[in-house]
């Protein structure tokens, strides 16, 4: 007991904005209520979001995951999810032949981009999108404009580029990759147009883990480590503090030491795709153990 009164108490601050995006509470929402009706199977084209957490329970429910490939092995009684993320026009079609009902849960944000790619690649402007050229959003995107986007990081690599360039943006990029890009693009094209296309809800997670990762000793960012924009916390946390772990669940936290004399401070942020439960499982196994 006196022991104890030697430790003091971690102080831990959840960052403002985290956990679930709009789009991807939208998602799962359309999803588990569309799976309701027992008069079908639901399936949804590759992971609904990155979170395996998520993606478990949505197993346990039936909701299963397959493969653009797997696609035509479906029974004309089924229903196929589209993900957040979107898709491209081609894959719009191949679900529509197949004759299963498809469910659109694609975030508003990514369709407006995808609307954007077309009408402005139509127009004779030359894409590019900042982001990761692997990420299904960006498949997506550079899929409403034929195939044909550039697709960069930070527009180090851009090279003699036509006059008409569009910049467009994965909702879930850095503001800075954004920034150079466009700098980048405007040395080099005399008509250029800039859409930032960055979601709200990416900036304002950045900037509170931003903030809080610069008063802590410790800091835990919460999502799957397949997730961009859970990647992208990470970075920007790890460059403030030095003591900053990536989990995506209570049990994966480290196993530090009790507080000794002097207070520690840990923040905690989380992914666009972490649900509240794995937070709050995560601060409670914090708390626990401060005692």
């Amino acid at each position: 007991r006196e022991e104890r009164k030697m430790f003091m108490p971690r102080q831990i601050i959840v960052a403002e904005n985290s956990g679930f995006c709009f789009g991807v509470k939208r998602a799962v929402d359309i999803t588990v209520n569309y799976n309701s009706n027992k008069g079908s199977k639901t399936y949804t084209l590759g992971p609904l979001i990155h979170n395996e957490n998520v993606v478990r329970r949505l197993k346990e429910q039936g909701i299963q995951e397959i493969e653009r490939k797997d696609i035509g092995k479906l029974d004309t009684r089924d229903a196929l999810v589209i993900r957040s993320h979107g898709i491209a026009p081609d894959v719009i079609d191949q679900i529509g032949k197949s004759g299963v009902t498809m469910i659109d849960a694609t975030c508003p944000y990514v369709s407006s981009i995808q609307k954007k790619a077309k009408k402005y690649h139509e127009r004779g402007y030359q894409i590019v999108i900042v982001g990761d050229r692997n990420h299904p959003e960006v498949i997506g995107i550079n899929g409403w404009c034929g195939n044909t986007a550039l697709v960069t990081r930070d527009g180090s690599e851009l090279k003699d580029l036509p006059d008409k360039v569009c910049v467009l943006s994965q909702t879930t990029e850095m503001q800075s990759n954004f920034d150079k890009t466009v700098k980048a693009v405007s040395k080099q094209s005399k008509d250029m147009l800039a859409f930032n296309t960055i979601c709200n809800a990416t900036r304002e997670r950045q900037d509170s883990a931003d903030k809080i990762s610069r008063l802590v000793d410790r800091m835990v960012v919460i999502g799957g480590r397949h997730s961009s924009n859970t990647k992208k916390l990470f970075e920007i946390c790890s460059a403030n503090c030095k003591d900053t772990v990536l989990i995506e669940n209570s049990a994966e936290l480290p196993e530090w030491p009790i507080p000794g004399k002097k207070p520690e401070k840990i923040g905690i942020t989380a992914g666009a795709s972490t649900p509240d439960w794995v937070i709050h499982a995560v601060i409670e196994k914090l708390k626990r153990n401060t005692r």
